[in-house]
């Protein structure tokens, strides 16, 4: 059973998501406690692969009311947990020009803290309009439909 905690909402506005991968994530216990109060933020987040694994930057985890001083920076960054194979995968795709790494979403699945990552190609404005006139389209499309259906 998956809770879904953060969502990225931007990402999908700015990118094109290829293709998804499921990440453990490493935090303190003040963190998750923070994260079932649904104190994160993904947003101008993305992550970075570095020599020792990959990391999640800038996201926003808000420091626990009754941490005390057990509580960290709320925008370090974070390891993410993922197999050598996956990482040996992602850094190949990640050094093609244009794809990055975003992180889509947080959850938790069972008791475990997960993070969805995208491996995103960024979009032009001219991309962006184009979906939005898609976007537009479709839902006149379907008002009409509605309408034709109530005539009947």
């Amino acid at each position: 059973m998956e809770k879904i905690v953060a969502k990225n909402k931007k990402a999908h506005h700015d990118y094109f998501v290829e293709s998804t991968v499921e990440a453990g994530i490493v935090l303190a216990g003040s963190e998750v406690k923070s994260i079932r109060l649904g104190n994160v933020n993904l947003k101008d987040c993305y992550a970075t692969i570095k020599s020792d694994g990959i990391y999640a930057v800038g996201i926003h985890i808000a420091p626990y009311e009754k941490g005390s001083f057990y509580n960290l920076e709320p925008r370090r960054d974070r390891k993410l947990l993922l197999n050598k194979s996956e990482i040996v995968k992602l850094k190949a795709k990640v050094g093609e020009k244009g794809y990055t790494l975003v992180p889509l979403s947080l959850y938790f699945k069972d008791a475990l803290v997960k993070i969805e990552l995208g491996l995103c190609k960024g979009k032009e404005m001219h991309d962006k309009r184009a979906v939005l006139a898609d976007k537009q389209t479709r839902r006149e499309m379907e008002r009409e439909i509605k309408s034709i259906k109530n005539l009947k």
